[in-house]
């Protein structure tokens, strides 16, 4: 035998002592409806993860903003439908109930920290929360601190600003000295837009319903809560005059302001007040230009004049539940149920969820130094600590519909513009939460 002969028989005994690395195999494929397009590029950097340590290809299709309802009817009907979907809380589930599986047996469900949270019908659980959130008045402290060091201000520190009546006050004469402290309005624009008005028919919106279920004692789980008075409408006003009175923009203008513009002009210097959550810490600091720094970056709760406002927190809560398709089979089920436990208990996972999701996750599987550093997610975990305030909750997940929302947002847009009297906005609000709460 030639030398070339013994050396490739050698070869070939040798390699069969020696393993060679295993093929991943294909673990099939999830497909997950995502609710948020501006975390669309994360899901696929989760997705790449996921699949080199699983092998399971992780299919992200995310619905257009303002449009996930319509995508979910849509794909929930084609063959391959989404397997893991979300729905936005009660409402969400009464609309999707006949795709929702049971997740109490789940191994995220049992880490849930407060089990109230979850979306449950009789025994079963049918939307675990996977995200904490909070909003309320994002206020930059470093014009704040300007302001308070003017001769004749209102108050000596944001300290003392715990009503409405302190903060009328404040942003009132702020106004007034705008062109000493720089800006061009103390809040950013009250975006009316259609499709961008979410922070007022909604959001702001759900401070008096609050108020109103708590007063009367309403059970939330109940029918009761198909009707409302709107009784603490002018403590909506309250608020909504002053940011509209107050604002950087025109209120006659509104209607062309998106949220981002909003952002924008908070994050440029150009207002000192501006209402949203804590999500919107990316948006301020991925503006070009922005001037805010992120220690000057703080909450105050949305006062409105309500008595005893004094001990109001922001409001902290949840619309963003996992649902997994119960007419999926059992196989794609356990995927996605072992996906979604991956995200939130393996320490890949939860970077993911920490850095690049930048959730407050509502899992006890995260340590203290697994929690979100940025400024709004610190100051929601500080409100959250404070055992003296109370929590505004977020009863927004009850209303109606899409339906009911967009015509109360169209409703203040003509409010604004002087094109309708409060007082029909009012009677606009009952009715229309009666007409879409009985569809």
């Amino acid at each position: 035998m030639s030398l070339i002969g013994i050396l490739a028989v050698l070869v070939m005994v040798l390699s069969a002592f020696i393993p060679s690395a295993p093929a991943k195999a294909d673990g099939g494929e999830l497909y997950f409806l995502n609710f948020k397009p501006e975390q669309a590029p994360v899901y696929t950097k989760i997705g790449d993860a996921y699949k080199a340590e699983t092998g399971v290809t992780l299919k992200v299709v995310t619905a257009a903003s303002g449009t996930y309802e319509q995508t979910l009817k849509s794909e929930i009907a084609k063959a391959d439908a989404p397997v893991l979907f979300q729905i936005n809380g009660p409402v969400g589930y009464q609309s999707w109930k006949g795709y929702c599986a049971d997740l109490k047996d789940t191994d995220l469900y049992k880490h849930l920290s407060d089990k109230s949270m979850a979306v449950t019908s009789g025994d079963g659980v049918y939307g675990i929360p996977y995200v904490v959130e909070a909003y309320g008045i994002i206020y930059n402290n470093a014009i704040m601190t300007k302001y308070f060091a003017l001769d004749g201000a209102k108050a000596k520190s944001m300290d003392e600003v715990k009503n409405f009546a302190t903060l009328k006050a404040v942003v009132e004469d702020m106004t007034a000295k705008k062109d000493k402290l720089g800006i061009k309005g103390v809040f950013s624009s009250t975006s009316l837009k259609p499709g961008e008005d979410w922070r007022w028919q909604t959001h702001l919106a759900n401070i008096p319903v609050f108020y109103e279920w708590r007063d009367n004692k309403v059970d939330i789980a109940s029918d009761a809560t198909k009707e409302i008075k709107f009784q603490y409408a002018d403590n909506f006003k309250n608020i909504f005059d002053l940011y509209l009175n107050n604002s950087v923009t025109s209120p006659k203008l509104l209607g062309s302001k998106s949220v981002d513009d909003s952002m924008a002009e908070f994050a440029l210097g150009q207002s000192a007040m501006v209402q949203n959550g804590n999500w919107a810490w990316d948006q301020i600091a991925g503006v070009d230009g922005n001037t805010v720094k992120a220690e000057d970056v703080k909450f105050l709760p949305i006062y409105t004049g309500m008595p005893g406002e004094e001990k109001q927190s922001i409001s902290v809560g949840t619309e963003n539940f996992f649902a997994i398709n119960s007419k999926a089979s059992a196989e794609k089920q356990k995927m996605a149920a072992d996906f979604i436990y991956w995200l939130y208990s393996t320490p890949k996972g939860k970077a993911f969820v920490t850095n690049d999701l930048k959730f407050i996750a509502p899992f006890d599987t995260f340590a203290e130094n697994e929690k979100p550093t940025n400024p709004l997610a610190k100051e929601v975990m500080r409100y959250m600590a404070d055992t003296n305030l109370y929590n505004v909750a977020w009863n927004f997940v009850k209303f109606p519909n899409q339906t009911f929302k967009d015509n109360f947002g169209a409703a203040l847009l003509k409010y604004a513009q002087g094109n309708m009297k409060w007082d029909d906005v009012k009677t606009l609000v009952v009715e229309q939460w009666k007409k879409e709460s009985a569809r």
